[in-house]
């Protein structure tokens, strides 16, 4: 549940498919040096991050920023450092490693005492990537923002990357989504990135999402902070809602963006999701006249072509920025499925898609099925270490097989078994996590999360990736929570929406009384209309 290969208009990164990565460029940029630590005045307090300090077996230590793939303007001004954890804390006497830490300044003359901390998606992007985002988006307009790569990401060391996996994924457009073929070659790419990161000494079982939420209660201390708010997107709400379970001290508030419940993560999940995210879609389409009038039932033509493709697949040639040679690209019914749920993420042009494939073009499904996929810079940017961590040890083991498929049924009774065998974005979990082996985490890791702590709930009207119900089910045992829903916008709302940003920092003013009256301002896109 990675990048999305769908063009968009943001740069977030939600559950997409776990083997797209994102289509950007530029250089890697090794130890960008953020802006200089300086000297206090005589009584005056430190700025945050320029003095070392530690926090049990974890210290943090100021110095270059992390790298990351291309330039981040928002890093600019940012003072950096390392924290250094235990890579296992049930071994006191084992490795440590490194976690990369950015904290951007707050825009205001006189910031508020207490930060903003940002859990990124995935599992297996890296915060320091993400960065851009947070600040495009206002959040240090009153509060300094600080991001920290999860354990094994891109800017920590080690970082788990397994570019065979990336180059499968690239493969994989060409062949049969859900083929027990393509399945046999998906395993055999997993089981390699596997024997590569365990021939270096990397003790795979320690990549979860209950080590990560240590290192950043450890981090809170490390940096000396009293008090501080957490903001999580797509995988980021899983940890976050984990976090403040585990570790609600010095927690002011929480905003969850994109809900994954641990309690319900799973390849089942995401069919619920998809269901939610189509429905809104095809219904926006419905209520607006010329959208309707061109694409009549187009919920029907779906469902229909979804039927078609996975008795009989059309294989096509598509170019796309980041190849010199045209690109074979299969579609079949599941291909069909899984471009959906990362194409509301630009609903315009989605009725007009289905309907020119429904009429035998399929170019423009294929070129966002394949264009951030095949992309060179998808090469090594997710932690596949820390994404079948979570998967293999947190995920997998509390979900019987055939939950998938009946969670399936139930949203979509007439897709074919073979589509719904594998749930969307995730296929061929079972079989990876054989090949990955890692133990079952606790069975404690899948408890709901209670707190009174004021917490912010987000969800999209159009997120097919995680549905808006989850952010309903989590809210039940946050009795302080706000739970809102953006209409007509894709997964990760903050990404998309000017409304959700303004609820975000809104929020983060008044975590009691939150402003979210826009939402009801929000207006559906205007969809794209096709000659006939």
């Amino acid at each position: 549940m990675l990048n999305t290969p769908v063009p968009r208009r943001r740069t977030a990164t939600g559950l997409p498919n776990r083997f797209a990565g994102a289509a950007v460029g530029g250089a890697v940029l090794v130890g960008l040096l953020g802006a200089p630590a300086q000297a206090s005045p005589p009584g005056a307090v430190a700025a945050l991050g320029t003095l070392a300090r530690t926090a049990g077996s974890a210290a943090f230590t100021p110095g270059a920023c992390p790298r990351t793939p291309e330039p981040i303007p928002a890093l600019r001004n940012a003072r950096c450092g390392t924290l250094t954890v235990p890579e296992n804390r049930a071994d006191p006497d084992g490795r440590t490693i490194t976690l990369g830490v950015a904290i951007v300044p707050a825009l205001s003359r006189t910031p508020a005492p207490d930060p903003i901390v940002w859990f990124a998606g995935g599992p297996g992007d890296d915060a320091v990537g993400e960065a851009q985002l947070a600040i495009d988006g206002g959040l240090n307009r009153d509060r300094d923002v600080i991001f920290m790569s999860q354990r094994s990401t891109y800017s920590a060391d080690p970082e788990l990357t397994c570019p065979v996996v990336d180059r499968f994924a690239a493969r994989a457009v060409g062949l049969v989504y859900d083929a027990r073929s393509t399945g046999r070659e998906h395993v055999e790419a997993t089981r390699a990135c596997r024997d590569e990161l365990a021939a270096r000494g990397v003790d795979l079982s320690a990549y979860n999402s209950t080590e990560s939420a240590a290192d950043y209660a450890d981090l809170r201390v490390a940096l000396g902070i009293r008090q501080w708010n957490v903001f999580g997107i797509s995988y980021g709400t899983d940890l976050a809602l984990i976090y403040l379970r585990e570790h609600p001290e010095g927690i002011r508030s929480v905003g969850v963006d994109g809900v994954l419940p641990p309690s319900l993560a799973g390849a089942a999940l995401t069919w619920s999701s998809a269901k939610q995210g189509f429905d809104g879609l095809f219904r926006a389409c419905a209520e607006q006249p010329s959208c309707a009038d061109r694409y009549p039932d187009l919920e029907d033509t779906f469902t229909e072509l979804v039927r078609e493709l996975e008795a009989d697949p059309v294989t096509t040639h598509v170019t796309v920025p980041s190849s010199s040679e045209p690109v074979k690209v299969v579609i079949d019914g599941g291909t069909l499925v899984n471009w959906l749920t990362s194409a509301t993420h630009v609903a315009a042009g989605v009725p007009r898609s289905i309907d020119e494939l429904a009429h035998g073009n399929p170019q423009r499904v294929a070129e966002q099925w394949a264009g951030g996929k095949v992309s060179p810079q998808a090469i090594g940017r997710i932690s596949q270490g820390l994404a079948y961590g979570v998967f293999c040890g947190e995920w997998v083991p509390y979900e019987d097989p055939y939950d998938v498929i009946r969670a399936g049924k139930r949203a979509f009774p007439s897709f074919p078994r073979s589509v719904l065998a594998q749930g969307p974005q995730l296929p061929f979990l079972r079989g990876d996590c054989r090949a990955w082996d890692v133990p079952a985490q606790p069975r404690s890791v899948r408890d709901v999360t209670r707190s009174d702590i004021p917490t912010l709930v987000l969800s999209g009207g159009f997120d097919a990736q995680t549905g808006a119900s989850n952010g309903a089910y989590v809210a039940r045992t946050l009795p302080n929570a706000t739970t809102v829903t953006v209409p007509y916008t894709a997964h990760v709302v903050f990404a998309g929406s000017p409304c959700a940003r303004s609820i975000v920092t809104s929020f983060f003013d008044a975590p009691d009384d939150p402003a979210t009256g826009c939402t009801a301002h929000v207006q559906p896109p205007q969809f794209e209309i096709g000659p006939r």
